[in-house]
């Protein structure tokens, strides 16, 4: 495993959907490119926990990834992703670019590479969809430097302070059965760590759903904090922080899921090389 700062240069392929866990813990002979999109800092407790997590993954899981980082001012620019078989959007916001963190979804997304947005990341996943998918051209998050000063007459908060702040606090959270993120975690409840005080403006939730994305876990005052979307390979997004869990020594189970389903997707990649060779 690596955490270079240079992304690789190959060209990723679109694929169709498959178990994400499918190279789960098959002792996969497959390296994966994964890029860790965020602005990397050491006063991030996020950020300072990725190297130990991506070895424990090669090491207990035999899942093997070769990490780069990619800052959100160099994810906007064309061809920043190229190659990778996952894509992780980590905590850290605001992003020095809201831009280059929405285009590196929006690549994710449309060309079917596994992805991951944990705090931070699920505010943007959703806010790229809101923008890209459902039409809402005006979608803002409310902590976003790159927001007007005053306020546009079409702009519309769809990631908002929360009520109550979450940095620092643990929360139960109750999965739906028969989606992605049940069969990742394992349960239909589960107790996960924040590092958070923006969530999503509730007014939105219903065209969100009308569009395709799919909300499949909440607290128990039903506020969403898991997003997917159906009929991709991969795509998870949490308000909660997967990365803090436990002691650090093992990967959580999203994030192992990631390195699953990036393993699988390097497979697949290979496969297809070796079949038009």
């Amino acid at each position: 495993m690596t955490t270079s700062s240079t992304p690789s240069s190959a060209g990723p392929a679109v694929l169709p959907p498959e178990d994400p866990g499918a190279a789960r813990g098959a002792g996969a002979p497959y390296t994966a490119r994964l890029a860790l999109v965020g602005d990397r800092s050491p006063g991030v407790r996020s950020h300072a926990r990725v190297p130990g997590l991506l070895d424990a993954l090669a090491r207990r899981e035999q899942l093997v990834l070769d990490a780069y980082w990619i800052s959100t001012e160099d994810a906007g620019h064309d061809g920043a992703l190229a190659g990778f078989d996952g894509v992780w959007l980590l905590p850290g916001s605001p992003y020095r670019s809201e831009a280059g963190a929405l285009a590196a979804v929006r690549t994710a997304r449309e060309r079917g590479i596994p992805f991951l947005g944990t705090c931070g990341g699920f505010q943007h996943a959703v806010l790229e969809y809101a923008r890209t998918v459902c039409g809402l051209g005006g979608a803002a998050h409310a902590e976003s430097p790159e927001r007007p000063a005053a306020a546009g007459e079409d702009e519309q908060l769809l990631v908002v302070p929360l009520t109550c702040s979450l940095v620092g606090h643990e929360g139960v959270i109750e999965i739906t059965p028969g989606t992605l993120a049940a069969q990742v975690l394992g349960t239909t409840r589960t107790l996960e760590r924040y590092h958070c005080a923006y969530g999503l403006n509730a007014e939105y939730l219903d065209v969100l759903r009308e569009h395709g994305l799919r909300f499949s876990g909440a607290d128990e005052r039903g506020e969403v904090r898991i997003a997917e979307l159906p009929g991709h390979p991969f795509f998870l997004a949490t308000l909660f922080q997967p990365e803090l869990a436990g002691d650090g020594t093992g990967a959580h189970p999203a994030i192992r899921a990631l390195a699953g389903a990036a393993v699988a997707h390097a497979a697949r990649v290979t496969a297809g090389a070796a079949t038009r060779a």
